[in-house]
């Protein structure tokens, strides 16, 4: 039997293709259906030697810019997140001809909070493999990620430690389980042709196309699959060009028929997030969070930077430290409870979706509208910044209650 198309999609828009002057970013994360997602926050810190990442240590930096992300309860890094510097970070599943180690090394997630905290090409020093499940079988893969900042966005793909990076500063854009970057490069290892050539994959001569030189010769069923993602995402893309905003994003990661919003088999969209970022440095990013499984019975919360921040309790899973499965030798042998307050609410309030129950969301998406309303008269200078500091712990706490 195939496998159902896994993991996630990217999605930005830069003006013209957003409605306002704003850059709009949304991902997907879809993993096992079991894995809790959670968001958690880390504030601006300086930092004595040593670091440790899911599996490794790597060396620590200095200092460490705050971020918010949205991950997998049992890893160190994350699927999805954004920093104070105004610059978000998602990352996706492919594969490539170059071999992916099941040994420990950088997780992409581990990498996408190493480049949120501090920016640095890490994997160039250790590498990228390990097992990306919290489940009894290994599976490993590559993992490219997507950088959007307030004027341009940057995809980054990766075959083992080579990489190739494309710039996109205008339009709409999506990426999924699939290389994308084709002749369009604007920056690539220094060594990146040459060990193209020395395999057999490209004799040196004509356009290098780096998606037809380092795309397996026989794919894994589940990217095969992705194709049909991917071209539902991109025509969502294009017929909302010119007119995208965050609530458009919410849509397209909401879609069901395009494969989008999962849920299929034992994998599922287990979290979501949508972020705006004006090009005016003088207005603040926002960043929405679901914190909670499938995007069409979730509703997303603002989360702004602000220094009255404290710990996101209600959204972050327990902690187990070095009792954790994910961390002992053999590990994947056993799991613990990762739910945290909002998904256990969440999950109740769904169980039970009947009459009652549908009336409830139907309130919390309006109520997610009103504030998607008031975000934009923010951004528009009509209400005060400061005033979505606490936005999100509101949102939470609200949301628990109406599933209680």
């Amino acid at each position: 039997m195939a496998e159902p198309p896994l993991s996630c999609d990217c999605f930005v828009s830069l003006p013209p293709g957003s409605r306002d002057d704003h850059v709009i970013f949304g991902k997907n994360s879809d993993r096992p259906r079991d894995e809790v997602q959670e968001v958690v926050f880390y504030p601006a810190a300086a930092h004595p030697p040593g670091s440790s990442c899911t599996y490794i240590q790597i060396p620590q930096a200095e200092h460490t810019h705050a971020v918010v992300l949205s991950r997998p309860a049992w890893l160190w890094g994350a699927e999805m997140g954004a920093n104070d510097q105004g610059v978000c970070v998602g990352n996706e599943a492919v594969w490539t001809r170059e071999p992916v180690s099941d040994g420990e090394a950088l997780l992409g997630m581990d990498l996408v909070r190493l480049g949120l905290e501090r920016g640095a090409s890490a994997w160039a020093d250790h590498g990228q493999g390990g097992p990306c499940r919290e489940a009894q079988e290994p599976f490993s893969y590559p993992t490219p990620t997507c950088w959007w900042t307030r004027t341009e966005a940057w995809v980054l793909e990766t075959a083992g430690r080579l990489w190739v990076a494309q710039k996109v500063t205008a339009g709409v854009k999506n990426i999924s389980n699939q290389l994308t970057i084709g002749t369009e490069i604007s920056a690539e290892h220094p060594e990146l042709r040459s060990v193209a050539r020395s395999q057999g994959w490209w004799d040196g001569e004509g356009e290098f196309n780096f998606s037809q030189v380092f795309s397996p010769e026989n794919p894994p069923a589940r990217m095969e699959l992705a194709k049909q993602r991917y071209r539902g995402g991109t025509a969502l893309m294009k017929q909302h060009d010119g007119s995208v905003t965050a609530e458009v994003m919410m849509s397209i990661l909401r879609d069901k028929p395009s494969g989008i919003c999962m849920d299929s088999g034992g994998f599922c969209t287990t979290g979501s997030m949508v972020s705006v970022l004006p090009r005016d440095p003088g207005l603040p990013c926002i960043h929405f969070f679901t914190a909670t499984p499938d995007p069409s019975r979730s509703i997303f919360k603002p989360f702004v930077f602000s220094e009255r921040i404290g710990p996101m309790q209600r959204v972050a899973s327990p902690q187990y430290g070095p009792d954790d499965p994910a961390r002992r030798q053999p590990r994947f042998q056993s799991q613990v409870d990762r739910r945290h307050d909002l998904y256990k609410a969440h999950q109740g309030a769904l169980s039970n979706m009947d009459n009652e129950g549908l009336a409830v969301y139907e309130i919390l998406r309006d109520l997610e509208s009103q504030c998607l309303v008031d975000i934009l008269a923010m951004l528009s200078g009509e209400l005060p910044g400061e005033e979505l500091g606490d936005l999100f712990f509101d949102c939470v706490d609200a949301e628990i209650k109406f599933y209680q």
